[in-house]
């Protein structure tokens, strides 16, 4: 799906600000809640079986493995490999699991795309292996080709017989389209949105720039959705259905000790999700997650924090709950530890398409 760009503003005002600007009320409001509900880590329990609550350094085949069989069915498959995995051994993995190209190759530590590719052959797959230190856990997830993604936002207490989704975002990947005579980084440039943040493009597509696009055809720009990475959101809280809250909370209550998170998703057609039904999940996150359709290019400033730090007080409030029901919050000496781990592990990973 081209992104909808037909109309208004082609950025939000904080969409690309740095992160000091962004995040600018998040420590005064965060000692705010600490005093309010007399805990300054709590969020690392609002999910309590995820480490840290999902703060920092979580594991994606961790994530997966606290989902139950029912959750399962919605997940796309996957293995987990080390990156200096001789690929021989590797492609006969994927045979057993029944997996085949073309597979999404991500570290199972990471965030905002840096990392993730989508390889369509076992060399392809090589090649991107030995980009990483040789001992980095990787995922080799079965791709979903479905064009449609989205974030949900998923919120329930546990006093709470049912959840909601408190977010639903609508991703759209940008694209360019060929005329077969100038090259792709002049179809960028060209572009009124890619032009402005043409650096992210070059960067995710630098080994493609200089190629000449074919007439007429369409050159995705990016290829995970995130708004770092250039992807285009859309604030879908009107396409959220009682079925598909529905659906999400029933995923959600078969997975061990999980109330508050973003499911990232794949489907064909909005309205087969809006049944709750015919959807893919890629992966979720826990207490860092974000409610991105806060970087739909038509929400105010005001909206936009106003979103971010009641996410905030919502994972303060279930942490306070669990830490009634026993849950231990982790220490901040703790979580800044795994946070600068992952920090550095991080910064090892490769950033192209």
């Amino acid at each position: 799906m081209p992104p909808p760009l037909e109309r208004g503003p082609l950025f939000s005002l904080l969409e690309y600000a740095p992160d000091y600007i962004v995040h600018a009320l998040h420590i005064p409001y965060w000692i705010w809640l600490a005093f309010r509900y007399q805990g300054l880590t709590l969020p690392s329990i609002a999910d309590p079986a995820i480490l840290v609550g999902g703060i920092a350094g979580e594991s994606k085949a961790g994530l997966f493995a606290l989902v139950g069989p029912e959750g399962r069915k919605y997940f796309a498959p996957f293995i987990t490999v080390i990156a200096d995995v001789s690929i021989n051994e590797i492609v006969g993995r994927l045979g057993t699991a029944g997996l085949a190209f073309p597979l999404v190759a991500k570290p199972d530590i990471g965030r905002n795309g840096l990392g993730v590719k989508i390889v369509r052959t076992a060399e392809e797959l090589g090649r991107h292996l030995g980009l990483f230190p040789p001992t980095t856990r990787m995922i080799l997830q079965q791709y979903v080709s479905a064009e449609g993604e989205a974030g949900v936002f998923y919120v329930r207490r546990p006093s709470e017989a049912r959840g909601r989704i408190t977010s639903l975002t609508l991703k759209y990947f940008p694209r360019v389209v060929g005329d077969g005579r100038v090259t792709l980084r002049e179809l960028i440039e060209r572009d009124p949105r890619a032009s402005r943040i043409k650096n992210i493009y070059f960067r995710r597509n630098r080994r493609e720039l200089d190629r000449v696009v074919p007439v007429g055809e369409p050159y995705r720009l990016v290829s995970v959705g995130n708004h770092v990475r250039g992807a285009v959101f859309e604030d879908g809280a009107a396409q959220i259905t009682e079925a598909m809250t529905d659906a999400f909370d029933g995923i959600a209550k078969d997975m061990r000790e999980f109330y508050f998170g973003r499911f990232d998703v794949r489907f064909s057609h909005l309205e087969d999700l809006k049944r709750g039904t015919g959807f893919t999940i890629l992966e979720y996150n826990g207490a860092s997650s974000e409610p991105t359709h806060v970087w739909d290019r038509r929400t105010s400033v005001v909206a936009t924090y106003r979103a971010l730090l009641e996410h905030w007080r919502l994972a303060f409030l279930i942490g306070a709950e669990n830490r009634a029901r026993g849950f231990r919050p982790a220490s901040l000496r703790e979580i800044l530890k795994i946070h600068y781990a992952e920090c550095d592990l991080v910064d090892q990973y490769p950033d192209e398409e």
